[in-house]
């Protein structure tokens, strides 16, 4: 059987793939604080049947062998953290990080989830939530008269304005760090996970050791590119193409040389 049916297989695997995340990417393009995802790919081992420098017959060293390589598959998928789009909400409880990190929440099973999302919500408690209903760490607790007026600093500082006119402060919010955000699980939901590749978080005030600041009445958008994801797609549908024209050429061969023997 032609080693080249297996080798273009292998390519139209990748590329299928590859289609999936790119469709990932373009379905949450309006998605708050979503992170587009890149494949990445490596080729095949490869059958070497002559070492390069080896000796020919004329005793001199081949500048180059002969090697064939079995196609490609995929190695990783990583998450590239550019940052997105910033939106004016006119929504006070709708915060952007300008820069690095993540908000930490709290998951009913006391698992801690690391989010880009900053849709934020007051529940039934008084507590800083995501949208999703999870708590927001260091827990804020807002008392009901001071929903509406809130005022979020660029550091963290959650102040809120009392009837006389004055303010007081209800919180101070955080935001956490990782040596390697790409080493983040995502687990849908907008929510990351920690990963040994992630290493450990670091929780600080926003703006110190070259965290990002908040940014108040604001939404940081999806940082997929519409277009280039577009074609990056016909990219990935015409080496779908070509590898599947590869098979249908050996197999072209291959009735040939059936056709020869009998």
């Amino acid at each position: 059987m032609m080693k080249g049916l297996y080798t273009a297989a292998t390519g139209m695997k990748v590329q299928q793939t590859n289609v999936d995340v790119i469709a990932n990417n373009l379905a949450n393009v309006n998605t708050a604080g979503f992170k587009r995802t890149q494949a990445n790919f490596q080729d095949l081992l490869y059958v070497v049947l002559k070492e390069p420098g080896a000796l020919s017959q004329n005793g001199f060293a081949t500048p180059s062998g002969v090697q064939i390589g079995s196609g490609a598959e995929l190695t990783s998928t990583t998450k590239v953290f550019t940052p997105g789009v910033i939106e004016q909400t006119g929504r006070s409880l709708d915060l952007a990080i300008m820069g690095e990190g993540f908000f930490t929440v709290e998951l009913p099973n006391g698992q801690k989830a690391y989010t880009r999302d900053g849709g934020l919500a007051i529940d039934g408690n008084g507590a800083l939530t995501t949208s999703q209903g999870f708590r927001i760490e260091p827990s804020i607790t807002v008392p009901n008269t001071a929903s509406k007026n809130l005022a979020i600093a660029p550091d963290g500082t959650v102040t809120m304005v009392n009837s006389d006119g004055t303010t007081s402060q209800v919180g101070q919010l955080t935001i956490t760090r990782f040596p390697n955000d790409a080493g983040l699980r995502a687990g849908g939901g907008n929510l990351m996970y920690e990963t040994a590749s992630s290493g450990a978080p670091t929780q600080v005030t926003p703006g110190v050791d070259g965290t990002g600041t908040l940014g108040q009445s604001m939404l940081e958008r999806s940082n997929v590119d519409v277009v280039g994801e577009l074609v990056n797609l016909i990219t990935a549908q015409r080496a779908y193409e070509i590898n599947s024209k590869a098979i249908k050429v050996g197999d072209e061969m291959l009735q040939d040389t059936s056709g020869l023997v009998r």
